[in-house]
């Protein structure tokens, strides 16, 4: 438990945003691959993929509520039970909690399924979009809760088509768009199936910039090594002259230099700009399996 603890102590949450406090699944600490930590406020979540005794959560319970300024409940996710059932093992949770970022609101979507709505190892791709998106036309691809479109018009975006086909995660992005006041005239909500959308999709374009998050698997709407280069094959259907895309790999499992490789072969004339990796809050052990961002430009 000690090194728990040192660890949540050297990455304590800054003016109350989002942040991992412990990264057990990068396998950089023994013993400890089964738990993730993130603080959200006044909630910190607990995410456990086997199961822990009572009392070593109750421990860890009381240290967060001493330790993580603002902290109020203690969430625990049990990820290794069906549906990922969620309980509170301290204090009390709040009625609404939402993921700060930079100043912009994320709404969590707590005890409702195995995702919460946000993702914080992509805090450096919302970062990005934000960066290069000031007049652009976004199209966001796999869209979930409309992260990266919050991101994107925040930066100053002409506008952000969303595409999805789950459309309560659609329906929650809506409201993380209200919750930063942001434009309804300069955002779309598709909530389709990207493979039978790409006539759509055109017909909406040509876009300067293309986000492609899609979720590590997907039943057989996506897997990795059958749906990316279908994907890539098409992309450039979506893509104005000189723009820029970027894609996301999700999780472990895929072979090193997978997606990299497969854009040097189906997209040869595009530049890659650069590869982020979500930074010191999720260390790795093996960083070809972690969350990963390739930003890429056509000519």
């Amino acid at each position: 438990m000690e090194l728990v603890r040192e660890e949540i102590r050297r990455h304590l949450p800054r003016d109350g945003e989002a942040r991992r406090l412990f990264h057990g699944r990068g396998r950089i600490f023994p013993g400890f691959e089964d738990l993730t930590i993130d603080s959200y406020g006044p909630l910190t979540l607990v995410i456990l993929y086997q199961p822990r005794p009572s009392s070593w959560l109750t421990d860890l319970a009381v240290f967060l509520l001493q330790e993580v300024a603002g902290t109020v409940a203690v969430l625990v996710q049990e990820r290794y039970l069906p549906q990922s059932p969620s309980r509170v093992v301290a204090g009390e949770l709040p009625a609404e909690v939402d993921a700060v970022e930079g100043g912009l609101r994320y709404r969590l979507r707590l005890g409702q399924g195995r995702n919460i709505g946000f993702f914080p190892d992509m805090a450096g791709g919302r970062r990005l979009v934000r960066q290069i998106a000031a007049g652009r036309d976004v199209l966001n691809l796999f869209a979930y809760t409309c992260g990266f479109s919050v991101a994107a018009l925040a930066g100053g975006a002409c506008r952000v088509v969303n595409l999805d086909m789950n459309r309560g995660a659609l329906e929650l992005g809506r409201l993380n768009h209200r919750l930063n006041d942001l434009d309804p005239r300069r955002v779309g909500y598709l909530p389709h199936e990207l493979f039978r959308s790409f006539g759509k999709l055109t017909r909406l374009g040509p876009f300067d910039l293309v986000i492609c998050d899609p979720p590590a698997t997907q039943g057989e709407s996506f897997t990795a090594e059958r749906h990316w280069p279908k994907l890539l094959r098409r992309l450039l259907e979506l893509l104005a002259p000189g723009g820029e895309f970027l894609l996301c790999r999700n999780g472990p499992g895929l072979p090193a230099g997978f997606i990299e490789n497969l854009v040097a072969t189906l997209l040869p004339m595009a530049e890659r700009l650069a590869v982020r990796t979500p930074g010191e809050d999720f260390p790795e052990v093996d960083p070809d399996q972690g969350t990963c961002l390739f930003h890429y430009r056509l000519p």
